[in-house]
């Protein structure tokens, strides 16, 4: 049933008990129901709801979706609890959200513990509220509030919620509270379908819209909801509930929302596999290197409370060091994250220095210095030296060889990788690189720290670029071709950003420099497959000293004023280079850009399928969203791969092997995927 139920005297105790967060499925709606009737059968003054555990009820149970809709239908249930004569209070011990809220929102009353919180959050899963939510949230806490909760899935804490009238008290122990409710007040209490909508008001709307078109393009669901919002204000109640299910039951089956749920259990499965061992205490953290990323890592660890020591090679580099943290504190307090004494207290738990013998104590070294082998060969040396013989090393490099830098000491079974993503106390994504030698101890250890960070951990096998780097390696010279063959690089990130990356690969080049992209070219001079096409464009960008925003001008222009412009330079540089090499310019459509950037990931990542460098398609989606901004609602690179169909992916590829057989040579995975019937979600070899 997924619920108890319980009298005590003329009150009635419903408890959602349904692990880990009381997701409504099925059985409880069926519970639900019961329970309605035996309340009335009962002849109860009030029923009290809460939820067993941490939370009172974290939404739907997201695995019915793909499936017809079961009855007990939840806004029958919500219905049926709105409309008994027993009037049902809401005790709000943790968080209720989706389903969870809109069951809340059904009771007469609502009372919720400090700590709690109520949302709607339906349009992070492609849909919108089913059972009420739009509804009844409005009549409640007013149209303004209601579109922010629901448009952008904003939960609000218990505080905020009592001020926008959506819940009636908070109380330490909200069910004892419910108890002691005045029956005569409870009785007071109107319902929720018979309050009035609030007035409608067109600036509210617009504002909305314009902010949905700007934070959440190509979404469909944010823009439904907002539609079945100011329609309901012209409804009958009853009328404006059965737009708002239909609404739903379309969108659940509509590709975003299956994409979107594909990333939830995706990110829900990013685990440690059970049959490693326990992790070691984290009790402090080395890092070594203060630079952008270092600073970035150890900034994360002492907001978590954990003892860092930052090491650096001399006293000049612990200073930069010092200052690069400070900075992110400083930013910290800027944005109101930070309070004064937070901030100090994350000061006092860093200590910076150039002797690793302060570090001798820590189970767990990251290093994060430049991307050079034999620098890191030097402090994996010191490190080895230095630290416990038991103590976990990690490399945060993005390309280096992991097994050639574990080679390096005395017992290469403790070194692992551990790539952050810039900014690394921000970016979700954590590539757990796992050498030739890494031993099952010390893979544990990324994962505990992961989880620790509330990363999103994917293991990665050992390859130039690992997962991500090595797929992004092919969408930069996929977009090189097409900017030399015939576009420009206004042109491709636009097609991109209409795709739904919030960049373009250009503009993340001149965020990041391209002395980065240019060091990265000449560490792979010597290795590189001589019969692959070079674009030389970058290079000769580096040569002009156009090396990004930091100095003005990249692939783009920025101004003293800000914003950036488009640079006919960059555009003659492309004519140039083609005119070199004989080529006769094409101009590329916007939907040509875009297949031919997507085949090229495509075909790149089913390579790092087939090679065992990525465990499964899904973890290859979750580096692509967390990393690299591919968008969510499209559910990740190989998902998205799925929706466009194997077959015709083969025969696109296919057909551009023409222009360059070695750059388009199709990978065995969407071969082995045709012949076999496969997705590649279910690939794995034969």
């Amino acid at each position: 049933m997924s619920l108890t139920m319980r009298a005590d005297g003329l009150t009635g105790f419903v408890t959602l008990d349904n692990p880990p967060v009381n997701a409504i499925g099925k059985a409880m709606r069926d519970g639900l129901m019961e329970a309605v009737k035996w309340a009335e059968a009962e002849n109860f003054d009030r029923v009290i709801v809460t939820g067993a555990g941490r939370a009172f009820a974290a939404g739907a149970d997201a695995k019915e979706f793909d499936g017809a809709a079961l009855e007990p239908f939840l806004p029958d249930v919500c219905d049926a609890i709105e409309r008994s004569f027993v009037p049902w209070i809401a005790a709000i011990n943790g968080v209720a959200l989706g389903g969870g809220a809109e069951i809340a929102l059904a009771c007469r009353m609502r009372i919720a513990g400090p700590k709690a919180q109520i949302g709607l959050p339906e349009v992070t899963l492609g849909v919108i509220p089913g059972a009420g939510g739009t509804q009844r949230a409005m009549r409640l806490c007013g149209l303004g509030k209601a579109l922010d909760m629901i448009a952008f899935g904003r939960p609000l804490r218990a505080a905020d919620a009592l001020k926008a009238g959506l819940i009636h008290a908070i109380e330490d122990d909200p069910v004892d509270a419910a108890d002691m409710v005045n029956t005569e007040e409870l009785g007071c209490v109107v319902p929720t379908w018979e309050l009035p909508p609030p007035a409608h008001d067109a600036a509210a709307f617009a504002a909305v819209r314009d902010a949905l078109a700007k934070r959440a393009p190509g979404q469909v669901a944010p823009l439904r909801a907002v539609d079945v919002i100011e329609q309901g204000l012209s409804l009958e109640f009853a009328e404006a509930m059965a737009l708002e299910r239909a609404t739903f039951l379309e969108l659940k089956q509509g590709n975003q929302s299956r994409a979107l749920r594909h990333m939830f259990f995706a990110e829900r499965a990013a685990k440690p596999p059970k049959d490693l061992p326990h992790a070691p205490e984290l009790t402090e953290i080395a890092v070594v290197g203060g630079g952008t990323m270092g600073a970035g890592i150890a900034y994360a660890c002492v907001s978590l409370g954990l003892p860092v020591t930052l090491l650096e090679s001399d006293t000049d580099g612990v200073e930069r060091a010092t200052h690069n943290v400070g900075k992110l504190i400083e930013a910290g307090i800027a944005r109101g994250r930070l309070s004064k004494d937070g901030a100090q207290g994350l000061r006092d738990r860093l200590t910076a220095t150039s002797d690793y013998t302060k570090a001798a104590n820590a189970p767990l070294a990251i290093e994060a210095a430049f991307e050079d082998m034999e620098v890191k060969k030097a402090i994996f040396a010191q490190l080895d030296a230095t630290l416990p013989p038991d103590a976990v090393l990690a490399t945060n490099t993005s390309y280096l060889d992991v097994d050639e830098i574990a080679a390096s000491t005395r017992d290469p079974s403790r070194v692992l990788g551990l790539h952050f993503f810039a900014p690394a106390h921000i970016m979700r994504l954590l590539e757990i690189v796992k050498g030739a030698q890494t031993s099952d101890r010390a893979l544990s250890t990324g994962y505990a720290l992961g989880k620790l960070l509330k990363k999103v951990p994917v293991v990665a096998g050992v390859c130039d670029g690992f997962i991500g780097n090595r797929i992004y390696a092919r969408y930069r010279e996929a977009s090189d071709t097409v900017f030399m063959d015939g576009s420009t690089p206004w042109d491709i990130d636009e097609a991109m950003v209409n795709f739904g990356y919030a960049m373009g690969p250009y503009e993340v080049q001149d965020l990041s420099g391209l002395d980065i992209g240019h060091a990265a070219r000449r560490r792979q001079d010597a290795t590189r497959d001589p019969n692959r096409r070079y674009i030389p464009i970058a290079d000769r960008m580096y040569e002009l000293g156009k090396l990004g925003k930091k100095v003005g001008a990249g692939w783009y222009r920025y101004p003293g004023g800000g914003g950036k412009v488009e640079d006919p330079i960059v555009a003659d540089l492309a004519l140039e280079e083609a005119h070199f090499a004989g080529i006769e310019r094409t101009e590329y459509e916007e939907h040509e850009i875009t297949e031919r950037l997507l085949l090229a990931m495509i075909n790149e990542a089913a390579d790092v399928l087939a090679e065992g460098i990525a465990q499964s398609a899904a973890d290859i989606d979750l580096v692509t969203v967390f990393g690299y901004g591919f968008p969510r609602w499209r559910g990740g690179l190989m998902h998205y791969a799925d929706t466009l169909g194997v077959p015709h992916i083969v025969e696109r590829i296919t057909a551009l092997q023409a222009e360059d057989p070695v750059a388009w040579k199709l990978s065995p995975v969407l071969s082995d995927c045709a012949d076999r019937g496969l997705s590649l979600a279910e690939w794995s070899p034969a």
